[in-house]
């Protein structure tokens, strides 16, 4: 097991992980944190890739409040954000439902021209087992490529939609009750297949199952042996972490470095988070 290790006295960072994650403890984020505890977890961020909060207990104006100390929070635009607060966004599947949101392999937003640097996720209401979700560390999907294969993605730009079919599917049940007005294929973008990340400095692989069609200057036809090689390899378990989710946890990830998967095998239980999407740059 991981060995806990403080950061001013103030959290414990306990690895999930190898490959990226962990947990903090010793801070309630509902308050107004001083600029060391920002800068400590902006730092564990940066570190982990995805970090989890448990126990918080947020007002949606706490929520927002919190996310604001990291970034400037975005509208998603596909489903209608809560009426006094639309930069966050409720996920919802409802009993009946049969499609979680985003259920695939993907990073957020990527078919926009700035992707978010980041999203936070807060648990609300839980099913009884199940509705855990997995991260993949993209750093060493990229760097676990042989050099041949760094290679040819080095000068590739790939095209991303926001209408690909599979994704399409799992958007169905929350757009039939949430819609922001958009049939959810209107967006595309174009971004390096490798992104070196504007904090770090270190490269990762930037495709994705949900979102990535093809290679700029390609047809689909030729871009999808490669596409499909880079899809499996990017989630191979030594690359991941899983998370259980318990009442009141808070996951906040780097969109710019890892993707995520929410596994939906909770059939006939009511799950719902409340999701902030925090703006990013133009990926290079």
């Amino acid at each position: 097991m991981a060995q806990s290790r403080q950061i001013e006295q103030t959290l414990d960072i306990r690895p999930l992980a190898g490959a990226l994650g962990a947990e903090i403890h010793g801070i309630d984020a509902s308050r107004e944190l001083d600029d060391g505890s920002v800068s400590a977890l902006r730092q564990a961020l940066l570190e982990h890739l995805v970090i989890f909060l448990p126990g918080q207990e947020f007002t949606p104006a706490q929520q927002l409040a919190f996310a604001r100390r990291f970034g400037e929070p975005v509208i998603y635009p596909f489903v209608k954000g809560l009426e006094d607060f639309p930069e966050i966004t409720p996920i919802l599947k409802r009993e009946e439902d049969r499609n979680n949101f985003g259920g695939i392999w993907h990073s957020d937003t990527v078919y926009q021209q700035q992707p978010p640097m980041g999203t936070m996720l807060y648990a609300l209401e839980l099913p009884p087992y199940g509705g855990d979700t997995l991260f993949a560390n993209q750093y060493l999907a990229y760097e676990a490529l042989s050099d041949g294969m760094k290679d040819l993605l080095g000068g590739l730009k790939a095209i991303h939609i926001s209408g690909k079919s599979r994704v399409q599917q799992t958007r169905t049940d929350m757009m039939k009750h949430a819609s922001a007005g958009m049939k959810g294929d209107e967006l595309q973008s174009c971004h390096p297949v490798v992104r070196t990340h504007p904090e770090t400095g270190r490269k990762a692989l930037y495709v994705n199952t949900a979102h990535t069609i093809r290679f700029e200057g390609m047809t689909e036809e030729e871009s999808t042996p490669i596409l499909e090689f880079l899809f499996e390899h990017q989630i191979q378990p030594e690359f991941t972490c899983r998370f259980r989710w318990s009442p009141g946890a808070l996951a906040f990830w780097d969109n710019r470095a890892a993707m995520h998967y929410p596994i939906n095998d909770y059939q006939g239980f009511r799950r719902l988070m409340h999701r902030i999407t925090l703006a990013g740059d133009n990926p290079f």
